[in-house]
């Protein structure tokens, strides 16, 4: 299935200018969308766009425009918002390189794009920044305008493409400072700590793969609706026990103990095949020298 791109514009750094197009890292049509129905009859909620002088509007009728005063608007058309966009507009403007891991993941706000080479002139110097990127292990600030605002983002490589991030911006983020009271200054015992660490071996796979964890929420909603369309009896899910505060050593030896892989069993044999077997000739009692020697060690 071909994909559309959401953006097209340009990578620059400072001369190099790299044309680009812009594809959502997101897949549309994963989730699952509950409509509203009228409990009585169950009909769809429909929202209708209305006029309070001439009823419900068309959306080809429809305007945009800015209240500069009560119910007083000026339309702005789009076409004229298309004309406040430079060339500069139309790109992601490099702005600084940073150490991979220097920027914090509370930063990362928004959608996922790939940036993809926009024809054959552009490859070499897609390449070319890609390449960088890795090498020197650096990942980009840069500044795009897009959905209409000017947007903070991160540029980072990922298998051969260039993966743009929309941030927040610093006044946008709630410091840690601000939850400074809400802080535990709690003393850590050595014991827990090490037991801590032993529960965090057990759960450090060698190999991390994130296509293990699967959106278990709507499998199941999914699993509902079916069952409700096929007309089925809906059996509620088991009640499980509630949480047990428990001391907290006492709790990691018991999820180290948990997870800690055990020995496996040897498989006993059965009736008929013990039958079959004989039993194991008696030793024959020692003499002479290695009697001696078997009776010092036993002794």
């Amino acid at each position: 299935m071909s994909m559309r791109h959401s953006w097209k514009g340009f990578l620059k750094l400072s001369l190099v200018t790299v044309p680009v197009k812009a594809y959502p890292v997101a897949v549309s049509g994963a989730e699952i969308h509950l409509n509203q129905l009228h409990g009585c009859c169950k009909s769809r909620i429909k929202y209708k766009k209305t006029c309070p002088l001439h009823g419900e509007v068309a959306s080809s009728d429809i305007v945009s425009g800015y209240e500069f005063a009560t119910d007083q608007y000026v339309v702005v058309d789009p076409d004229e918002l298309d004309q406040l966009r430079t060339e500069s507009d139309k790109a992601i403007q490099i702005d600084a390189f940073i150490r991979t891991g220097t920027l914090d993941a509370i930063y990362a706000a928004g959608k996922s794009h790939y940036l993809v080479a926009d024809g054959p002139v552009a490859h070499k110097g897609y390449a070319v920044l890609w390449r960088g990127m890795v090498e020197e292990n650096r990942q980009a600030i840069a500044q795009v305008v897009m959905h209409g605002k000017e947007q903070l983002v991160c540029l980072r490589p990922l298998d051969g493409l260039i993966v743009m991030t929309q941030l927040s911006y610093e006044g946008q983020i709630t410091k840690p400072v601000a939850l400074a009271n809400e802080v535990c200054k709690t003393e850590v015992v050595a014991e827990e700590l090490q037991l801590l660490r032993t529960l965090m071996a057990t759960r450090t796979p060698e190999k991390f793969d994130l296509a293990r964890y699967q959106d278990r929420y709507t499998q199941k909603l999914t699993q509902l609706i079916e069952a409700k369309v096929a007309g089925k009896e809906i059996m509620a899910a088991p009640a499980t026990m509630p949480m047990q505060v428990i001391n907290l050593v006492e709790a990691l030896r018991q999820s180290v103990a948990a997870t800690q892989k055990v020995a496996p069993k040897k498989e006993k044999p059965d009736a008929g095949s013990a039958k079959k077997k004989t039993a194991p000739a008696k030793p024959k009692p020692a003499t002479g020298r290695k009697r001696c020697l078997a009776t010092t060690a036993a002794e």
